[in-house]
């Protein structure tokens, strides 16, 4: 028995630390997650949820850092009937936010391990199974459980985690993420990544007289009923799916990837930060005519003209999906700069580059 606590004890602690890690990286994508639970939640149940949209980031930033906090305690034995306490009661609330998720088709994509690992919801929800198993024997077995240092020096070691993983948190909030682990990341080929790296295999699930059947193309016989179609080979599928740009005189998407662009986007113009669009401004101003600035906004035209004529943004604007340009960077505004498709460089507004940083990053 004891050795069965002490490998949970290890496995969970080190889930844990590691989850944390991913999601302090980039509070911004548990933000963005933690907003569709609410949406989710508020039309099931009640415009109530909509209270708590605005705190979105604050909640997620305690949710990353108690996670990693969690795992350290857990880890070292640190007040072993508190830790599992809390433990307990945060696994018993993600498992039944997955089990959701996965019977009604809700968020497809839990975030557990943020955009490093997907999941998919029952495989979301399978994982939160284990862990609650996981620690039901830890707290069955805590005796077996001991500190590997006196509570005192405990203490100190937690309110050092606390504060450390907060500033990190914090950091990448104000920056951007320390590693890219989505799509857009720097050094990919968008076209490229918008297509399947082999042909998509699939296989279509079909009910005939109450029997099920599976067929490798869609069968013309009416007699079946169409029930759900698998893909088979989901890691061959285009990484990056719902990438368009537009505007009133037509689709610019290619525009975008071809030759040397710099991509301002501004997920929403009520909520950009207007110094940070100032210091791009004074950005484009300093620039010659061999890098083309391109805006790219999911707000209406009312709302972005009165933004750029209070920060003085002087260039051309066109629209994209507000759920794409938070994928593409989080930072409002923020700079992604590509050449012939590839990006080259991304920037948050607190880092705005100088113009020959941009030109150094092409020369590469």
């Amino acid at each position: 028995m004891k050795w069965i606590v002490r490998i949970a004890q290890w496995l969970t602690g080190a889930l844990f630390i590691f989850s944390g890690l991913i999601k302090i990286n980039d509070p911004i994508g548990t933000a963005i997650k933690m907003e569709e639970y609410f949406e989710v939640f508020a039309a099931d149940y009640g415009s109530f949820f909509h209270v708590f949209v605005p705190y979105a980031l604050p909640i997620a930033v305690f949710l990353c850092v108690i996670e990693l906090v969690l795992g350290i305690a857990l880890l070292i034995g640190y007040r072993m009937r508190l830790t599992a306490g809390i433990l307990l009661a945060m696994i018993a609330f993600f498992t039944f936010l997955t089990f959701y998720s996965a019977y009604y088709n809700k968020v497809t994509d839990c975030g557990c391990f943020g955009d490093a690992i997907k999941l998919t919801p029952w495989e979301s929800f399978t994982k939160d199974v284990i862990l609650l198993i996981f620690i039901i024997v830890i707290i069955a077995g805590l005796k077996h459980i001991k500190s590997l240092i006196p509570t005192k020096m405990g203490d100190y070691i937690m309110l050092v985690a606390v504060a450390i993983s907060t500033g990190i948190a914090i950091y990448a909030i104000e920056h951007l993420p320390f590693i890219d682990f989505r799509a857009y990341k720097v050094g990919t080929h968008i076209p490229t990544a918008m297509e399947a790296s082999a042909p998509m295999e699939y296989e279509y699930v079909m009910e005939r007289d109450g029997k099920e059947e599976r067929f490798s193309s869609y069968p013309s016989d009416p007699a079946y009923t169409y029930k759900e179609m698998i893909i088979l080979n989901p890691e061959a599928a285009p990484k990056i799916t719902e990438y368009s740009v537009w505007n009133q005189e037509g689709d610019y998407t290619a525009t975008t990837l071809s030759g040397k662009k710099l991509l301002i986007v501004v997920h929403s113009a009520s909520e950009a930060h207007e110094e940070g669009a100032r210091a791009i401004s004074s950005l484009l101003n300093s620039m010659d005519d061999t890098i083309t600035p391109m805006v790219l906004t999911s707000s209406d035209e009312a709302s972005y003209e009165a933004f750029r004529h209070e920060t003085q943004l002087a260039a051309p604007y066109y629209f994209a999906d507000a759920t794409v340009l938070k994928t593409m960077i989080r930072s409002n505004p923020g700079l992604i700069l590509i050449e012939d498709g590839t990006v080259k460089g991304k920037w948050h507004y607190n880092d705005v580059p100088e113009a020959e940083t941009l030109k150094e990053k092409l020369d590469r």
